[in-house]
């Protein structure tokens, strides 16, 4: 008795037996959707970096400093802020080494618009900061808005 050999299956008929069959591509509607949220995602984005930088922002400009005598420095700068705005400015006094021996924290309060230069936006400050030991520079840290306190 001879038995007639089967016939062999295709390929991929086997290849999809074994490693599942072919995976179908995604739809036009659903490229579109995908697209469309996309692009709200990155304006949405884009729109809070926009707001969030407008909304919020102090800058300084370090003018000049001088030291008078080994317990004390005084440091001139210029704030840029919306006027209507309270700010706080931390400014530090350094020694030969780089090393804090002074630090003080300036509130900066609301000011009119003919205070200062560009409506009232930027205005000149000079504070003293008492030292442990003598400075020979003296700088602004850091500007920021405080937190409103309710």
């Amino acid at each position: 008795m001879t038995s007639r050999d089967q016939p062999a299956s295709p390929a991929t008929t086997s290849l999809a037996n074994r490693y599942g069959g072919q995976k179908r591509s995604l739809s036009g509607r659903t490229k579109r959707i995908i697209l469309i949220a996309a692009l709200a995602a990155g304006i949405a984005f884009m729109a809070w970096v926009s707001t969030s930088n407008a909304t919020s922002s102090v800058t300084f400009k370090d003018i000049g400093y001088s030291t008078p005598d080994g317990t004390l420095a005084e440091v001139d700068f210029e704030v840029t802020k919306d006027p209507a705005v309270a700010a706080k400015c931390a400014v530090k006094a350094l020694d030969s080494k780089f090393a804090v021996v002074g630090w003080k924290v300036l509130d900066i309060g609301p000011n009119s618009v003919d205070t200062g230069k560009d409506g009232g936006r930027t205005t000149v400050h000079r504070v003293q900061v008492r030292t442990e030991s003598p400075a020979v520079s003296a700088v602004v840290d850091n500007c920021w808005l405080p937190d409103k306190q309710q």
